[in-house]
């Protein structure tokens, strides 16, 4: 299986490139370069491993949410690298791939990942460890005040993503006592994390064509829960 992925939604930048279960990624962080870095970022990749974009199997981006401008970004570059190399395109969510980084530094079964969404909200969702340690959507992914997000009952679990380094207080107050075992504040949504699940989407026959692959805002549209969440 040979997958490329790129995920541009937030501050860091970055690409993935998944060679049968083996992952080599480019990742930056750099604010406002996505549109100069990400093609550089891909033809390395493929340089390095002596493949061209056509003998892929398929792309994956991280389809947001996020920066409008990034969500933009990913998914108007994996349009015209689909349409030029014929290939299907796995969408993955932001705060999925997010919530698998969790799941691969920790031994938590729930994870929350939140993206600060600006204009005093967040992005969120909570995440459990399905099967064989894929995150699957627990509810739905949506954008709110963070003393007002969704989360179920028995949830507990680790925070990641920046929304945590600025609204972690009304997090904590929302989710009570006990229930955030661990804050990785410090993190962004990965390529290397897209690549993995978008394999998965691959796997389900859950790929889109190129003109389908679209962003995933939440501000316009409430994302509900689809098959693993992904």
């Amino acid at each position: 299986m040979k997958l490329l992925a790129i995920e541009t939604s937030t501050e860091a930048c970055s690409a993935a490139l998944y060679l049968d279960g083996e992952v080599t990624e480019r990742y930056q962080l750099a604010p406002q370069q996505h549109n100069k870095l990400i093609l550089p970022m891909i033809e390395s990749l493929l340089a390095e491993a002596g493949l061209s974009l056509k003998q892929m199997d398929a792309l994956a981006f991280g389809r947001g949410p996020g920066s409008f401008t990034g969500v933009r970004i990913a998914a108007g570059v994996v349009q015209g690298l689909a349409f030029g190399a014929d290939l299907p395109v796995a969408p993955v969510s932001t705060l999925a791939a997010m919530a698998q980084e969790a799941f691969a530094e920790t031994d938590s079964q729930f994870a929350f990942p939140c993206i600060d969404a600006r204009m005093s909200e967040v992005y969120w969702g909570v995440y459990r460890q399905g099967t064989e340690g894929l995150a699957e959507l627990d509810g739905r992914e949506s954008v709110a005040d963070g003393g007002a997000v969704e989360f179920p009952e028995e949830a507990a679990g680790f925070g990641i993503g920046s929304g945590w380094g600025t609204y972690a207080a009304a997090l904590r107050e929302r989710l009570g006592e006990g229930r955030v075992y661990g804050i990785l504040a410090d993190r962004f949504p990965r390529a290397q994390w897209v690549a993995r699940l978008g394999v998965e989407v691959f796997k389900r026959g859950e790929c889109m064509t190129a003109e389908n692959a679209q962003p995933v805002y939440l501000r316009d549209k409430v994302a509900k829960k689809k098959g693993g969440g992904y």
